[in-house]
């Protein structure tokens, strides 16, 4: 229950430590352990293995973009969005513990589960993102939010030990991950309240129409805010190079740059650290310059990361580009954000913002597959990281065009 005049509750810490248990899975199944042990283990270090996991990440986003229309109005029509959640985090745990048995040569296997897995992570964050505004008032909502990130970076920090202590036994990490990951979801699960809404006009025949006919509506209205369409476009198009980057970067490591887990373990901490930082930092620097400006100058400096990545022959030097690369990952997100908010009208944040979190989704798409094929093809990572330096510089051409200024509503 909401109490007026107190933002930091109970029911608050236990909806952020669900941030804290998914975190441990984007850790160390998207990111981390079992990136890097699908390509040297069960690839057998193969540049086919490249191609695979990217396969592996479309075919879990795509699915996930199409079917959140459906679940958005599926849960709008039965007002239990935690049953939703809940379904999809045991899905996701489960499907992560059954990544124990895949070994070497599983190759169709391995993506299969984690194709699963990711299906349930992604699809569970959208029902706890809704969860906010059951358990704070609006004028809480970014310290909430905020609260959420945080936990969440602690969450990574723990992934990052657990690491640590099961460096020679990977297949085990993924079991701890799934414990982490069901442990602290409980405390939301039981002691989360949600407000139950009744609809109107929605029934049981009719919600899977309701859900993809919002996107159709969604399309249409879109088309009469051109400013805020350059910026989706040029959105999609970078943020497919930052989400690139966070599933290849172990992989590239490990095979290019010969990282032991010692080594990957340090660059995670590296960049989880600066990433904390640069949000705060760039935040404050787009205070100053502005969102857009300050958006500009993050677009060029990641373009020079992907260039700085293609001619790195070092231990040091990646750590470096990890820095530099931390400080943007956090900012680059917070601001886009920030940036959507002030370019969307009052009276369609909801809807445009359901469209945000889909073409976030609907990202993944063109850059780990573009990674993934370059990799295959040329035998070379080196050159499928160059490659991503186009998502970025063709972001940044079109998002230069986008005018920082509220729009006019309806």
């Amino acid at each position: 229950m909401k109490q007026k005049g107190k933002w930091l509750r109970r029911d608050i810490f236990y909806w952020s430590l669900y941030d804290f248990a998914n975190s441990t899975f984007a850790t160390i199944i998207v990111a981390f352990v079992y990136a890097v042990y699908f390509k040297k283990v069960v690839a057998s270090n193969q540049p086919i293995g490249d191609l695979w996991w990217s396969v592996a990440i479309n075919i879990s986003m795509i699915t996930v973009a199409l079917i959140s229309p459906l679940l958005g109005a599926a849960a709008d029509h039965l007002g239990n969005k935690k049953k939703f959640l809940v379904f999809f985090t045991l899905l996701s745990v489960a499907a992560t513990s059954l990544l124990y048995f895949v070994e070497e040569g599983m190759v169709f296997t391995g993506a299969l589960i984690f194709i699963i897995a990711n299906i349930g992570f992604q699809a569970g964050l959208g029902f706890y993102d809704a969860f906010i505004k059951d358990i704070t008032e609006e004028k809480y909502y970014n310290k909430v939010s905020s609260l959420g990130y945080a936990v969440g970076y602690m969450g990574s920090l723990l992934s990052l030990v657990v690491v640590i202590i099961l460096k020679d036994e990977p297949r085990l990490t993924f079991v701890a991950c799934s414990i982490l990951y069901l442990m602290f979801s409980i405390p939301l699960f039981l002691f989360v309240r949600e407000k139950k809404l009744f609809t109107h006009g929605l029934n049981s025949s009719n919600f899977i129409i309701t859900g993809y006919r919002r996107i159709t509506d969604t399309f249409r209205n879109i088309k009469k805010y051109r400013n805020l369409r350059l910026f989706l476009i040029s959105f999609f198009l970078y943020i497919d190079g930052v989400n690139t980057i966070i599933f290849f970067s172990a992989n590239y490591a490990q095979t290019t740059l010969n990282f032991e887990i010692t080594d990957l373990i340090i660059f995670f901490v590296i960049v989880q650290i600066t990433a904390l930082l640069g949000s705060f930092f760039f935040g404050w620097i787009a205070d100053i310059n502005g969102t857009k400006k300050t958006l500009v100058f993050i677009l060029i400096c990641w373009t020079l990361v992907t260039l700085s990545v293609y001619f790195a022959d070092s231990r040091n030097v990646f750590f470096t580009i990890g820095a530099v690369a931390g400080t943007l990952l956090g900012s680059s997100q917070a601001l886009s954000r920030s940036l959507m908010s002030r370019l969307t009208p009052e009276n369609k944040k909801a809807e445009f913002f359901g469209f945000y979190s889909l073409f976030e989704k609907t990202s993944t798409i063109l850059g780990p597959l573009a990674f993934g094929l370059i990799s295959w093809l040329s035998g070379n990572q080196r050159y499928a990281a160059l490659s991503l330096s186009l998502f970025f510089i063709t972001g940044l051409l079109i998002f230069r065009r986008v005018e920082d200024k509220k729009p006019v509503t309806d």
